[in-house]
């Protein structure tokens, strides 16, 4: 008799995460490089025992989220007049030193720490091809970034941007809104043209109309699965009671 209840449950905590998840993606609408996610769910089956009849009997359906699946297709590039800031037109991803290691995103908003040092909006040091921090001298009046993502000065060329691709982006693991890390076995391609684009930033792939539609209709759905659950423990009880009326 519990195992009504147990499956509504089940729906609801499935849709709690995914409410979640839409909540994160209206939060990071205006992120730079940040891809929306969305929750998989499939059927968890459990063979129910001593049940001859019905045959379709047999299996319960529980609700379970299975994995995450991130778009990763590319959004639109907004001009933002800052020369530090970059576009990336192709499939690739920024590199940049953590304390983690090694991680990629295509946030491409960035600024100088006082070190000189081109760092992300998070402050994490943008990698140049050979892996170490690109760094502007004192005094540096313009920086010009070509397509290729060579970062140069009057004084000359500093480096150029670490633009990483993968195989199978969607294995890559998130760390925050817009960094991940590649997961074992995925090594990292160089992009031979990456196709940077100076003084722009990919917008976020959020639609916030969309979000904010899918969002209204969780909550409905987790309210109406509530609603199912109070009912049915309300017949639950009343079997009970009946039952005990009749043994009495």
């Amino acid at each position: 008799m519990e195992q009504t209840t147990y499956v509504a449950l089940s729906r609801m905590i499935a849709i709690q995460r995914q409410t979640e998840m839409t909540a994160h993606n209206i939060a990071n609408a205006g992120t730079p490089g940040f891809k929306s996610s969305q929750k998989v769910f499939a059927d968890y089956l459990l063979t129910q025992h001593r049940v001859d009849q019905p045959a379709s009997a047999r299996t319960i359906h529980f609700v379970q989220d299975r994995a995450t699946h991130r778009d990763h297709e590319a959004a639109p590039m907004q001009r933002t007049g800052n020369t530090l800031d970059v576009g990336i037109a192709s499939d690739g991803f920024l590199a940049f030193e953590t304390p983690r290691g090694e991680r990629y995103g295509r946030n491409g908003r960035m600024t100088l720490d006082p070190n000189g040092r081109i760092t992300s909006s998070e402050g994490y040091p943008v990698l140049s091809t050979d892996g170490t921090p690109l760094v502007v001298a004192p005094n540096e009046s313009r920086i010009s970034i070509s397509a290729d993502g060579t970062v140069s000065t009057p004084d000359g060329e500093i480096g150029r941007l670490r633009v990483m691709r993968f195989e199978q982006p969607q294995k890559l693991i998130a760390e925050g809104a817009t960094l991940y890390r590649a997961d074992e076995g995925q090594e990292p391609q160089a992009v031979a043209a990456p196709g940077v684009m100076q003084g722009m930033v990919e917008e976020a792939n959020v639609q916030p109309v969309v979000e904010l539609t899918r969002l209204m209709a969780q909550q409905r759905e987790f309210e109406f699965a509530a609603q199912f659950v109070e009912r049915e423990g309300e017949r639950q009880l009343q079997a009970v009671e009946r039952l005990l009326r009749r043994r009495s």
